[in-house]
């Protein structure tokens, strides 16, 4: 009998906010989905410790898959996927919660 190894939720969702940033990291700087992701909003936080942002869990899952020469391979369109394929085909650890 063969045993199916299926990516659990966690590393699906890890995987595709990488794929999603790697392309809007490519795009021209005055197209919308780029400028919405470095848009500044001017509002206050709230007291206490601060919500993670989505481009902070962007980072935590680039060095999970990538080590830390994982933004220096964004912008070719090959290394990137290459580093996504690899991270899919072995298991990525979830980092626990803080």
């Amino acid at each position: 009998m063969q045993v199916l190894k299926k990516p659990s939720v966690i590393e699906t969702i890890r995987l595709n906010r990488l794929r999603w940033f790697g392309d809007v990291q490519r795009m021209e700087g005055n197209r919308i989905p780029k400028r919405v992701l470095y848009m500044n909003l001017g509002t206050t936080r709230l007291r206490g410790r601060p919500r993670n942002r989505w481009q902070d869990e962007v980072r935590k899952d680039g060095r999970i898959v990538g080590g830390e020469g994982w933004q220096g391979k964004v912008h070719n369109r090959e290394e990137w996927k290459k580093l996504l394929r690899t991270a899919r085909n072995r298991h990525i650890p979830h980092m626990p919660k803080e």
